[in-house]
């Protein structure tokens, strides 16, 4: 009987977990090559953290200029998502951007139960935020919360995945478009992808100027293994170079 009662306690525990695409403590390293050189390197990363004492994935991604191409031009960017465990929505989006002389610091805090949330845009003149509020939509998801939301949807090719995405003071209503399958080469052999592309209004994690592809994984986690996109000084690809807490084996 003890043991009929402790794996019902178990299987209800179980129920309330969701789960999810990605591993604690992922990270996805990526070589980013500009022309014939590979000046920088990008990062994902999802770990376990808290906020307000909720328990949240604490979501980060940030991009780095080489030393040797400092000089040409810097990029050291950095951007972080709290996203709730339970809900899948943001509770804090933090955006900081340095290219070249181009910088940037805005955050947002959501009070997704309230629908609005208060953007700050630092001052970089006066050192201070302004700061402003503005609703939002129900179920509204930042620029990095939205990628993992994809990873943990269903995808199909010719599917159409519809986001509001709040992000630089602004709600962009979002399509994530499913276009093809293909097979390419990476760090785990030769592997089925999905081609998407997120129709996104604004400005990424780069200072985005133009179309971005990435390739997942055709499977339930879809890792991105490689993405093509513009930014300020012209096209780039970044292809994942390592790969911590996957499921897959990295091959040599």
């Amino acid at each position: 009987m003890k043991r009929h009662l402790l794996f019902i306690l178990l299987l209800i525990c179980l129920a309330g977990l969701q789960a999810m695409p990605f591993m604690d403590g992922e990270k996805l390293t990526f070589k980013v090559k500009y022309g014939l050189i590979h000046p920088a390197e990008a990062t994902l990363e999802a770990r376990t953290a808290t906020y307000l004492d909720a328990p949240v994935w604490q979501l980060t991604t940030s991009a780095k200029t080489y030393p040797f191409f400092d000089k040409v031009f810097k990029i050291r960017d950095r951007v972080d998502s709290w996203w709730d465990k339970n809900t899948l929505l943001p509770y804090k989006f933090s955006k900081n951007l340095q290219e070249g002389s181009y910088k940037q610091h805005r955050v947002h805090i959501y009070n997704q139960s309230q629908g609005s949330t208060v953007y700050k845009c630092w001052d970089f003149k006066k050192k201070e935020f302004t700061d402003s509020e503005m609703d939002i939509p129900t179920n509204s998801q930042d620029i990095l919360s939205a990628f993992y939301a994809v990873r943990s949807t269903p995808l199909k090719v010719g599917n159409l995945v519809i986001l509001n995405i709040v992000a630089d003071g602004r709600v962009m209503k979002t399509e994530v478009v499913v276009h093809r399958t293909e097979k390419i080469k990476t760090i785990f052999g030769d592997t089925d992808c999905l081609v998407i592309e997120p129709k996104l209004k604004g400005e990424a994690v780069f200072k985005q100027s133009g179309r971005i592809l990435i390739w997942v994984t055709n499977d339930e986690y879809k890792i991105p293994v490689r993405l093509e996109s513009k930014i300020t000084i012209g096209s780039f690809v970044a292809v994942l170079d390592s790969a911590e807490q996957v499921p897959y084996k990295v091959r040599s």
